[in-house]
């Protein structure tokens, strides 16, 4: 067995298990979406895209770009939460809400993606 894809395997569903718990629940509830699970989904998936850089494949190069279209997501919804806080006068409207969470939709798509990539060039590489 492998430690170095144990741990790369490991980050990549730790992302997205993180990501999904964020994106579960009321999408204009901000009860339902906590700021620290945010930030603990940003870090994993920084990692993980940290991890996925020493890759040189084709399929590397598809797992580094789904990972960093992740991270730009993530980001974002971090961005526009702080600017609704503690910029704007508005606070988290259920429309702000909305919006971060149709972010990190998106950021769990592209998690989706890289898993089953992962998923599928492990069961290629068993042939």
């Amino acid at each position: 067995m492998n430690l170095e894809k144990v741990v790369f395997g490991f980050f990549v569903v730790f992302a997205l298990t993180l990501n999904f718990g964020f994106f579960l629940g009321e999408m204009d509830n901000p009860d339902h979406h906590n700021v620290f699970e945010l930030f603990v989904v940003i870090v994993v998936n920084l990692i993980a895209t940290i991890l996925k850089l020493g890759d040189r494949s084709q399929i590397g190069a598809v797992l580094l770009a789904t990972s960093l279209v992740a991270d730009l997501q993530l980001v974002a919804a971090a961005i526009y939460w702080t600017m609704a806080v503690h910029v704007a006068e508005s606070g988290l409207t259920p429309d702000v809400m909305s919006s971060i969470v149709s972010l990190s939709g998106g950021a769990l798509l592209a998690n989706v993606i890289s898993a089953v990539i992962l998923v599928s060039e492990t069961l290629m590489s068993r042939l």
